[in-house]
């Protein structure tokens, strides 16, 4: 008669086979929820549901210490306190929508996912752009290092795209077309079943969004092209808005996927879409509209100052 081993005997009796070596390990790890398929379906699940994705923690970890670096080296000769705790404040929004809960439960809620969304786009980015990072970062590496950067800058075609790039309008342009892109049902979709796709989205919305930012605040045209700034940020609000909008007042669902994770929120798949959308809708386009009327306020100031140089010039002898 064959001999059946213990660990066989449990197995087919109903026991769990037991592993002594990682037995801690996952006494110390059960009670965080770990990686992109933890999902949440509770408020007890949702505040364990932390991410501790390799990639963002690293990512996290080197452009915080490189800013702290660059920061103390400069003695904040080049980079102000305000500019300083935009960056920490966009750092801290990144922390939020890509490790807490927050990523989790946008794997069961699409109002979530919005949500997630919009900490990118419209708290993480703008922040992170006033903050100037990139002074600080050169500040950190070493001066070689700092030096080949600086060369690779200069190569004739590196500049010619990224000055391209910065043209508010194909920033503009760039952001949109992500935007609207990643909302199509079966892209959507697809991020809930691929952590590769899901990470190109989230790529997309904070690289475009930051292009964006870029372009409005420190772009090419300067202080003279914060009239047209605030004609780009209008234009995101109305078209971020419609899609808003088009998801609130729809009568059936676009992402079915959700469907079967809703119920345990209290919220059907209809009601989570719709609360989506008016994310989308309101809040996201208030933001547009409050940095708009920062714009044309420095606008106005710039103007009044062009004024008052010209009139002093005049009146010079």
């Amino acid at each position: 008669m064959r001999r059946i081993s213990h660990a066989t005997a449990q197995r087919r009796n109903g026991k769990p086979r037991r592993n002594g070596a990682f037995a801690p390990l996952r006494r110390c790890v059960s009670p965080i929820l770990i990686f992109h398929g933890s999902q949440p379906h509770n408020w007890h699940d949702l505040a364990r549901a932390w991410s501790f994705e390799p990639l963002v923690i690293t990512s996290l970890i080197i452009t915080g210490l490189l800013f702290i670096i660059g920061l103390y080296r400069l003695k904040r000769r080049s980079i102000r306190t305000w500019e300083a705790l935009c960056f920490a404040g966009g750092w801290l929004a990144l922390f939020i929508a890509l490790v807490s809960p927050v990523h989790a439960w946008g794997r069961v809620l699409f109002s979530a996912h919005m949500s997630q969304h919009e900490i990118l786009m419209l708290v993480a980015a703008p922040l992170l752009v006033l903050g100037r990072p990139l002074i600080a970062f050169l500040w950190a590496l070493p001066l070689n290092w700092s030096r080949g950067l600086g060369n690779i800058s200069k190569i004739a075609w590196i500049n010619r795209t990224w000055r391209t790039l910065t043209i508010p309008l194909v920033a503009w342009l760039l952001h949109a077309v992500a935007l609207w892109t990643w909302h199509i049902p079966a892209l959507f979709g697809a991020t809930l079943y691929s952590d590769t796709i899901h990470t190109l989205q989230h790529l997309s919305f904070l690289l475009s969004a930051l292009l964006f930012w870029w372009a409005l605040i420190h772009g090419p045209q300067g202080a003279m092209g914060y009239g047209a700034a605030v004609l780009y940020l209008f234009t995101t609000s109305v078209h971020s808005g419609a899609l808003g909008a088009l998801l609130t007042v729809a009568g059936s669902v676009w992402y079915p996927s959700y469907a079967p994770l809703t119920a345990s929120w209290g919220l059907t798949p209809l009601e989570d879409q719709q609360l989506g959308g008016l994310i989308m809708w309101i809040p996201a386009s208030l933001v547009y509209v409050i940095a708009g009327l920062a714009l044309f306020a420095g606008w106005l100031r710039e103007a009044d100052l062009r004024a008052t140089r010209r009139e002093r010039l005049e009146l010079a002898p």
